[in-house]
């Protein structure tokens, strides 16, 4: 993935990887409508200790990075480089908290009515990351009129529309970026809108033709194209080619939270919870475990049911609190499963997904949706999931079952399809 030393206007591929996994990912989120910030680390502390990425010399260089932006407060460039440092090491680590820490750095330009295209860009992505969608798309747009050629840009635009179900605007944004990129570059978005609407086994020919391309052999784009090659044959019913694709690009990018993260949950699903749980707790400090892997190590224990499940249940608990007690307003989908797959709390989780889908529409949050309203006896509540299937025309083997399911139950009052 993108390094975080990255400065404001470097090439434009490892960013627009990193957006179009991260919301197109397993690693999403949710949030309720009227979202606060995240806890903003105090600034000696800006450099997580837990960061997995602490070795190699990477804490020198964002507090390099910090000291630059510092020493010249009013220095746009040198607050996007940080900026730009700090978020993508979020998208990488899963630690949003970094999202805090790139606004903090843009707070002078939060407001300003003109900027660089880079300016737009960077507080688009950071308004994003804080579910301020509306906002961070007018950013982006703005940016795209500045620099129209920038595909990190059109990347951004692309996942946003597709998160929110715009299924035209993200096909607009594919044939724009023909236009002005090449058919190369569309193609693979072309792929992912493929398999995110009822066609997985096109798109995993497309993928499979762009991941051996001499263009796209950097890790970066490897990762990237490997990971939607992996979902296009997850979502095709071929779990196993998809745990192959991304184990052999986790073994080149060990590193790669998405890709962990993907390989634990589908591992998970299958009911391999011995190597769901080694995936998932790959490291040896505990607490550098991100929520969303320290979740799925917990159903793993729970499916082995080992005499771990407790500790995690408690690790768990105790993170989710810590959030409570901060007034962290943001609610990521580690919070969801808890309370639903985990079945913490199955009424809290029913509220939640009805608040997050009316922000963002993902299959994982589709599912959880869908499982919670099934366990509670309220299938109706889940009609929204199944007006976005039909719509979409997405469909995948864990969400298949549930929306026949949801449309035989006694409380469906929707026609029975």
């Amino acid at each position: 993935m993108e390094k975080p030393e990255l400065p404001a206007n470097a090439p434009a591929r490892p960013t627009w990887l990193l957006g179009i996994v991260w919301f197109l990912g397993a690693a999403g989120m949710a949030a309720p409508a009227a979202a606060q910030d995240r806890y903003l680390p105090p600034a000696a502390a800006v450099v997580l200790s837990a960061s997995v990425h602490a070795q190699g010399g990477q804490q020198a260089q964002l507090r390099s990075l910090d000291q630059a932006r510092r020493a010249q407060p009013q220095d746009l460039n040198a607050a996007l480089a940080y900026a730009r440092a700090v978020f993508t090491l979020g998208l990488t680590e899963g630690d949003l908290r970094w999202f805090g820490s790139a606004k903090a750095a843009l707070g002078p330009w939060w407001q300003a009515a003109e900027l660089p295209a880079d300016g737009y860009f960077l507080r688009g992505l950071v308004q994003q990351g804080f579910h301020d969608f509306k906002a961070g798309l007018i950013d982006i747009d703005r940016a795209i009129a500045l620099e129209p050629r920038r595909a990190e840009f059109w990347s951004w635009r692309f996942a946003l529309h597709l998160l929110q179900a715009d299924l035209a605007s993200a096909r607009q944004d594919s044939e724009e970026m023909a236009r002005l990129l090449g058919k190369e570059e569309a193609d693979v978005y072309r792929a992912v809108l493929q398999y995110r609407t009822g066609q997985p086994l096109p798109a995993v020919q497309m993928l499979m033709r762009a991941i051996r391309s001499p263009n796209y052999q950097d890790g970066s784009s490897q990762d990237w194209i490997g990971f939607h090659l992996g979902e296009a044959h997850r979502v095709a019913g071929q779990p196993a080619q998809a745990l192959a694709v991304w184990e052999g690009r986790l073994k080149a990018s060990p590193r790669s939270h998405l890709l962990r993260l993907s390989m634990a949950d589908l591992l998970n699903q299958q009911g391999q919870y011995r190597q769901a749980k080694a995936v998932a707790m790959n490291q040896a400090d505990m607490g550098s475990l991100t929520d969303a892997l320290l979740m799925q190590a917990l159903l793993a224990s729970r499916g082995l049911k080992d005499a771990d499940e407790a500790r995690l249940a408690s690790q768990m608990d105790a993170r989710l609190r810590a959030q409570a007690l901060r007034q962290e307003a943001l609610i990521e989908r580690p919070k969801l499963i808890y309370q639903i797959a985990y079945g913490q709390d199955l009424a809290a989780g029913l509220a939640l997904s009805i608040e997050n889908w009316q922000l963002q529409k993902d299959p994982p949050d589709a599912v959880l949706f869908a499982q919670a309203a099934l366990a509670l006896g309220q299938a109706q509540a889940a009609a929204p999931v199944v007006e976005w299937a039909e719509k979409s025309g997405y469909t995948d083997p864990q969400l298949s079952p549930l929306l026949r399911q949801l449309r035989a139950h006694p409380s469906w009052k929707g026609g029975r399809s």
